[in-house]
């Protein structure tokens, strides 16, 4: 039975308080947020299911669907480093189908912005969710978006091909498709291929009647970058064999981290990544976590926000109906978008608990 709204607001504010303990401070953010920003930040399962309206003086405006992007915004604005905040309240995605995951529901996280020492705030955070929800027996399990991304970045072909990879990354399935074809593993689609052969044979005109917001140069470009692609040759059969076998791993952290480390003898643009989840690993093992139970997978976290780009994590329940119950990652590239207008950018990662799944576990006894 899902928990009422009184239930998950007094574990709500529980969970708050033990955040508060941990040197956070409180913030609050508006319900109604500009949409144009937003929407360009969330990935696109979010983007799809926000809630937008229209405002006739601040314009397409939407309801929250977290509560991170609002946070950043205030930081860059106008914090200073470093910094713990934490926050509760409601937020609203729209579903496509009932089931336990309703329309509005509270949140509450922890952020932390510090320049010191990624992996520590990284463990601290963890520690941190692990310890207030240790008595519901949670699953969890932590991947790292920073190692798949160094993967891709250090293959052998066109920057374009790599940067249209890395845009793919949170849609496992085109993503894998794309490999495929560059790989020369899966036939070029055939409206592409037509488009191809009419490059080829000089009948693809950029000066044609515009349609569209596209201008000549433009175009020019594009058909220029399509048969760059169509001349490039396909990536060598083995570094697509060992990127998948990247994305595909998942095994005890301290497994896991042994064939990684194997892996970047191969792939050496991962070394560093990886040698950056064994500082986590270390750093989470100084604070408690026990690492050998602890779960990784590489792609965890590839269907979730797209401003993860480093480590990712989730605390799930048995019934694997239910959302997950806590999650969260590092998103230094965000505060780099996000303050850009002030050339600020801090590295910060943080996650969020949903209270009244809590409250409805915890009424079973879990």
């Amino acid at each position: 039975m899902a928990a009422g709204k009184a239930e998950a607001r007094a574990t709500g504010q529980r969970l708050l308080a033990s955040f508060r303990d941990a040197g956070a401070t409180e913030v609050e953010a508006d319900i109604l947020q500009p949409a144009e920003v937003l929407l360009d930040l969330y990935g696109e399962d979010i983007r799809a299911r926000a809630f937008v309206t229209q405002d006739p003086l601040r314009g397409e405006m939407m309801l929250r669907p977290d509560f991170t992007v609002p946070v950043v915004q205030m930081h860059m604005a106008n914090g200073t480093d470093p910094a713990r905040y934490c926050y509760f309240g409601e937020v609203f995605r729209k579903q496509d189908h009932r089931g336990p995951r309703a329309p509005e529901y509270f949140q509450v996280g922890y952020e932390v912005f510090a320049r010191d020492d990624a992996p520590a705030a990284d463990a601290e955070v963890f520690a941190l969710f692990a310890g207030v929800l240790a008595p519901l027996g949670l699953r969890a399990a932590i991947g790292d978006i920073g190692i798949l991304m160094a993967g891709v970045g250090g293959l052998n072909t066109l920057s374009s091909r790599k940067a249209a990879l890395l845009r793919h990354l949170w849609r496992p399935k085109r993503f894998h498709a794309l490999l495929d074809r560059f790989g020369g593993a899966a036939p070029v689609p055939a409206a592409r291929a037509d488009l191809l052969g009419r490059i080829a044979a000089g009948t693809a005109d950029s000066n044609a009647p515009l349609i569209g917001l596209r201008t000549p140069a433009e175009i020019a470009a594009r058909l220029a970058a399509l048969a760059e692609d169509a001349a490039a040759p396909p990536i060598a059969a083995a570094e697509v064999a060992l990127l998948n076998a990247l994305f595909d791993l998942a095994a005890p952290a301290p497994e896991a981290l042994a064939r990684l480390q194997d892996l970047a003898r191969e792939m050496p643009a991962i070394a560093p990544a990886v040698a950056g989840l064994a500082r986590r690993l270390d750093a989470m093992a100084a604070r408690g976590v026990d690492v050998a139970a602890l779960d990784f997978e590489a792609s965890h976290g590839r269907s979730t926000m797209e401003y993860y780009d480093g480590f990712v994590f989730s605390f799930r329940a048995a019934d694997p109906a239910l959302p997950p119950i806590a999650s969260g990652g590092r998103y230094d590239a965000l505060t780099r978008v996000l303050g850009r207008n002030g050339g600020r950018s801090i590295p910060a990662v943080g996650g969020v608990i949903r209270p009244g799944l809590v409250a409805s576990l915890e009424a079973r006894g879990c």
